[in-house]
């Protein structure tokens, strides 16, 4: 054991606080801003879709930037990497605060995403690094705690600040956690740098970040565009297709690939992190459907909206804790499928969800959502890297994090599509039952056609209608997406079979 690692091993607690608060605080500010979604979209004066660039901007930006985290730690070293990421965090998140225009938050969070993209997988391989292979398990269900109850528990925070102080303090919120955590990274970690430097394949990374992009902005502008009747929109498709060609022709032949070879070849790694990518397109999205949800459609406060929100933190946690306890002990892929499970029958509760529903239906299927991600969240981690080798834990924790980060964006992206074309159908199907020859109309509401201002009222009531509906599509999609992902688990091994592989790459 080197001296560096020696000195982190007895500082283990301090690093294990500081990279956590990093964790937390950047895995916060993807969901800290959507309860005060509707409360900047009339600051910036924002459309329905344009406001939703400020979740996606910050996720693509990560996305693009963390498949760099590998490099930047074998070249500047993880501490450095980890200090600069922390202060520049910091910094987007001030900037943030103080933005006046849609233009300007949109590309101070893209500034957040791109200092942000290495703190979430430095500190995974940081927690992996300084405890021993046995405590791996225990590690990682630190690690998922602040990974996963970070985009949890921001609704409910941010719900808290906008309504007592106001939406700009769910940024200026960073500035505390992030000195603390810079404070605790620079006295307790050691320095680290690989002691062989691969060269940066800048083609591989320019034609992944391309493709990246250009699947994004063909999600984003979609909607707006009438998708592919729109020649913006051929031309983001087009991009993509080729840049994703590039990437996997560079993939398969250059000598030292963007992406490690190994990595790839790992069974265990690529199922967990197609899985991954399927589990942030269900845990964002409905992050990000349901506060606009209740309060545009329910009409909910803000701060009760996050807290209505808060149960799902909560069954979060509890499943961690018990995660914790139980993957040294249950077959993790049998605690991944348990979790699948539960968070299935959540998305069929949610499916239920309309107007003169009380706030127990969403209690309850949040917090089972919760409970699922929780059984899911740690032990996919844990089975991603129970083969990856110790020298390429850095990169694969960052191309982990990318394939979930894509999950999340392009998850955000299609279920906001989904839910603003499902609006039109079901008010035009509403609408053309709306007739005074219809029985139920003459149950339910005589005169609404008789005034104008009795057809004004009689529409918001369809409109809203129509809206519920929409959602409950949306989520339908994900209840789907939760049974079709199940399979992957069955292609991955158990760590009991990899426990002596784990043991022999962490000697060598």
């Amino acid at each position: 054991m080197t001296e560096g690692a020696a000195a982190d091993a007895r500082n283990r607690i301090p690093i294990t606080v500081a990279v956590m608060l990093a964790t937390i605080m950047n895995s916060l500010d993807t969901t800290i801003a959507n309860v005060a979604l509707p409360h900047i979209q009339g600051s910036v004066s924002a459309s329905a879709d344009q406001i939703t660039w400020v979740l996606t901007s910050y996720i693509v930006a990560a996305t693009i930037m963390t498949p760099l985290t590998g490099f930047l730690a074998d070249k500047l070293g993880r501490k450095v990497v980890f200090l600069v990421s922390i202060a520049g965090f910091t910094a987007a998140s001030m900037l943030c605060g103080i933005a006046t225009s849609l233009a300007e938050i949109v590309l101070f969070r893209l500034l957040q995403g791109l200092f942000g993209a290495a703190l979430i997988p430095l500190s995974q391989a940081v927690l992996l690094d300084v405890n021993p292979p046995e405590r791996h398990g225990q590690a990682m269900a630190v690690w998922g705690a602040g990974a996963v109850l970070g985009p949890i528990l921001g609704p409910v925070l941010g719900g808290w600040l906008t309504d007592n102080l106001d939406w700009r303090w769910v940024f200026f919120i960073n500035l505390p956690v992030g000195l603390v955590a810079f404070s605790g990274v620079f006295l307790f970690l050691s320095e680290r740098k690989a002691s062989e430097r691969r060269r940066f394949d800048m083609l591989g990374y320019a034609s992944l970040a391309l493709a990246i992009g250009g699947f994004q902005m063909m999600l984003d502008r979609g909607p707006g565009q009438d998708w592919f009747s729109s020649r913006e929109i051929w031309v983001y498709a087009i991009v993509a297709m080729i840049a994703l060609w590039m990437f996997a022709v560079q993939l398969a032949t250059a000598r030292h690939p963007f992406v490690h070879r190994a990595l790839l070849a790992d069974r265990n790694f690529v199922s967990a992190s197609v899985l991954g990518f399927f589990v942030g397109v269900l845990l964002f999205s409905t992050l990000a459907l349901l506060p606009p949800m209740m309060q545009v459609v329910l009409g909910y406060p803000v701060a009760f909206a996050g807290l209505v929100s808060a149960p799902r933190g909560l069954g979060s946690f509890t499943a961690m804790f018990a995660v914790g306890q139980l993957i040294t002990r249950v077959n993790t892929r049998l605690i991944i499928l348990t979790g699948l499970a539960i968070s299935a029958y959540s998305m069929w509760q949610m499916s239920h969800f309309n107007l003169q529903m009380g706030t127990g239906l969403i209690i309850e299927s949040g917090f089972l959502s919760g409970i699922g991600t929780g059984l899911i969240f740690v032990p996919l981690s844990t089975l991603a890297f129970a083969t990856v080798k110790p020298e390429h834990r850095a990169e694969g924790a960052g191309l982990y994090t990318l394939i979930r980060n894509m999950g999340s964006a392009a998850g955000i992206s299609i279920m906001q599509a989904r839910y603003i074309s499902g609006i039109e159908v079901h008010h035009a199907t509403l609408v053309e039952h709306a007739r005074p020859d219809n029985p139920l109309y003459q149950a339910y509401a005589p005169g609404a056609l008789s005034s104008p201002s009795a057809m004004a009222a009689f529409n918001g009531l369809i409109t809203r209608q129509a809206e519920m509906a929409s959602y409950v599509d949306a989520f339908r999609l994900m209840l789907f997406l939760s049974f079709a992902c199940a399979p992957l688990v069955l292609l991955m091994r158990s760590p009991k079979t990899t426990q002596k592989d784990s043991s022999a790459h962490a000697v060598e």
